[in-house]
């Protein structure tokens, strides 16, 4: 990082506070679960929805968030939403109630929704050298994976030795930190592109992916047959098809459907959703088992995903030199078969079993996801014209975390209230359900994906060819 400019080195960090404190959100509030269980006296289910919400308005807005960051400058949409979700982050630590937690989620996610693809966009145009903008673009993405795989491990320390509340309130400092760099550092972007605003897409998308995410979470407690859950699941294929509608007849879709016309595209998409499923779902239900079955501290707890945390940190700086000699065919499909694999080992899972038997599971499961995720990335925008590098890659992260909010809503229903039969039973169905979409994901990228190495960008302008 020594080699940028001075100006392009802070217009980075900006960027990278922003994507940083985000990413921590999704995955260090799993070990303060039992200590937010005892505080608000809620169920899984209420737990599921503090996960959930913020995940939800995260993968809903993200696609319209790049079309405002078009509209307004993508600096001025990032400042907007790091301090909605600093503020939030204060009203999730204050919070006095279940509800008004789920709300300060939400309101967090839509604030990441707004920052995430926007600190992208800043650090692309801070660096008009295509050799630098790719290095200083793999440090953006490295940080970022860096803080998903430490969340657990940093909660840990910190409900340990300051509280549940801590773990929201630290994002107060980082927040401002990065308001105060974006102003200092980020050159002004002009925005004033007219992209059309699909909103109601926007709408039609966050009614399916609500309902949806509620049918799932509300069939644990109250069971498939209950009227609730056969209405929301109703409302979720009703507006699902509304979406697809309107995105089909839409002359500014948020969601451009022929992109799918591209195999390498569809199938990329489908293992983003596949690995955040495994991932974000288990590590709730992991969070889950080592507090409330296990009676683990919430730093133990934090320790005990370590071997996850190193080899996702480790194995992400080595992916990125592994693409160019292998191509992104064989590494999807090993990261995929490797990850899928050390799952399948975690069946052994046992309340009264010994945690060393969890190691070598974990950091199979772990190794394979590192090796995958900046793939898909690569591959995505490889696979597309260049003037749609932007939302491809926006898909593609709305399409992992639509799958890590499934994963989380469909496991937790799995595993009940906690009685530790009917846990450890969801638990060894949710760890096969994950092996198996790996597997098959894996099978998918081998069959449908070109052998070779990466193919440079497209020049805009130039047709995709459907694969």
């Amino acid at each position: 990082m020594a080699a940028f400019s001075a100006s392009a080195r802070g217009t980075l960090w900006a960027a990278a506070f922003g994507f940083v404190v985000v990413l921590l959100d999704i995955s260090v509030v799993n070990v303060a679960l039992d200590a937010l269980q005892r505080e608000f006296s809620t169920d899984v289910a209420g737990l599921q929805w503090v996960v959930n919400a913020y995940t939800l308005a995260f993968a809903a807005l993200l696609l319209t968030s790049g079309a405002l960051g078009d509209r307004f400058g993508a600096r001025r949409l990032y400042l907007s939403g790091l301090a909605v979700f600093t503020l939030a982050s204060a009203a999730c630590g204050l919070a006095g109630s279940l509800p008004v937690m789920v709300g300060a989620r939400l309101i967090q996610g839509m604030g990441a929704a707004l920052l995430v693809p926007n600190s992208l966009v800043m650090v692309q145009r801070a660096f008009p050298d295509s050799q630098a903008r790719s290095r200083a673009v793999g440090w953006w993405g490295a940080l970022g994976g860096a803080a998903l795989a430490a969340g657990p491990v940093l909660g840990g320390v910190l409900v340990a030795h300051a509280g549940w509340r801590s773990v929201f309130l630290i994002n107060l400092p980082v927040g401002l930190i990065g308001i105060c760099l974006t102003l200092r550092h980020a050159a002004p972007s002009g925005g004033g592109h007219r992209r059309g605003l699909d909103w109601s897409g926007q709408v039609a998308a966050m009614v399916a992916l609500a309902a949806t995410t509620m049918t799932l979470i509300e069939a644990g407690q109250l069971g498939w047959a209950h009227g609730v859950v056969r209405g929301g699941a109703l409302l979720a294929l009703v507006s699902l098809t509304a979406f697809l509608w309107i995105e089909a007849h839409s002359t500014s879709p948020m969601l451009p459907l022929n992109l799918f016309r591209n195999h390498t595209f569809s199938i990329v998409s489908l293992a983003g959703v596949a690995v955040n499923f495994a991932y974000y779902g288990l590590i709730f239900v992991f969070s889950l088992f080592f507090q409330m079955q296990q009676h683990l501290s919430p730093q133990q707890t934090g320790l005990a995903f370590l071997p996850m945390t190193l080899a996702l940190v480790a194995l992400n700086v080595v992916a990125g030199r592994l693409i160019t000699r292998l191509g992104p065919r064989l590494l999807m499909f090993m990261g995929l078969a490797l990850a899928g694999s050390g799952y399948l080992l975690l069946m052994r899972v046992s309340i009264g079993g010994h945690y060393a038997l969890l190691i070598v599971p974990m950091l199979m499961a772990a190794s394979g996801v590192a090796l995958v995720v900046p793939t898909m990335t690569n591959a995505t925008l490889a696979s597309v014209d260049r003037s749609r590098a932007g939302i491809a890659s926006s898909v593609l992260n709305c399409a992992r975390q639509v799958g890590g909010m499934l994963g989380v809503a469909l496991f937790g229903s799995l595993i009940g209230d906690g009685a530790p039969d009917a846990f450890m039973h969801g638990m060894h169905i949710s760890i096969g359900m994950s092996a198996g979409a790996l597997l098959l994901a894996s099978v998918l990228c081998w069959s449908g994906m070109r052998p070779g190495p990466l193919h440079p960008l497209r020049a805009s302008g130039e047709a995709v060819k459907p694969e």
